[in-house]
């Protein structure tokens, strides 16, 4: 059964709450925050990696990272990007483009404060994107932050923080037999408003 325009919701932030809400139910999804992030890379260079949505807050679509790492610099130079989600058990994907802004200090505070230990430890240990020597010198400087911070809360790095994404359209897609899938793009227009448009598979 193929997808049609009464199918969709008439905001696409709405829309995507429903599939990915299917999506976290469907048992065969592993993680159904996963997507591929997409920048443009200080070189000129398209540069894509997967990375956790970690939240949908005021129609921007969050997620969290070193701002050292090469996305980090990326997104300082150019400050736009790219999401992909693909549920392939529901045979769904959605594509994503928009301009990308810091999140708050308070957002990325109160994030990193909800992240495991091992994981805020491990953000502080990491000098992410940069050349390691071997393993062991990373889990040195972890064994050294355990001393350091040893009964107390671990405060979040000042080079770690979040992202989120305000989108410009957003694209679902819906596997078809015989590669005759359905294809629905919104596009924001003037005064936010969305238009969505049918597209040839």
């Amino acid at each position: 059964m193929g997808l049609e325009r009464e199918d969709l919701s008439d905001d696409p932030i709405e829309q995507f709450r429903a599939w990915f809400a299917d999506a976290e139910a469907a048992p065969a999804v592993a993680q159904a925050n996963a997507m591929c992030l997409s920048t443009l890379g200080e070189d000129g260079f398209p540069q894509g990696r997967i990375v956790l949505l970690k939240g949908l807050e005021e129609g921007r679509f969050v997620f969290y990272t070193n701002l050292d790492s090469a996305k980090g610099r990326s997104l300082r130079v150019h400050p736009r990007a790219a999401l992909t989600f693909w549920w392939e058990p529901l045979g769904r994907q959605v594509r994503i483009t928009g301009p990308v802004e810091p999140v708050e200090p308070e957002v990325a505070d109160a994030y990193f404060a909800s992240r495991p230990r091992g994981s805020q430890l491990g953000a502080w240990a990491s000098e992410q994107s940069q050349p390691l020597d071997q393993r062991a010198t990373l889990e040195r400087r972890v064994r050294t932050l355990e001393q350091e911070w040893e009964g107390r809360a671990v405060s979040r790095p000042p080079h770690w923080s979040g992202f989120g994404l305000t989108p410009v359209w957003i694209e679902f897609w819906q596997d078809g037999a015989f590669r005759l899938h359905d294809r629905f793009r919104y596009e924001r227009g003037r005064g936010g408003v969305w238009t969505l448009t049918r597209l040839n598979p």
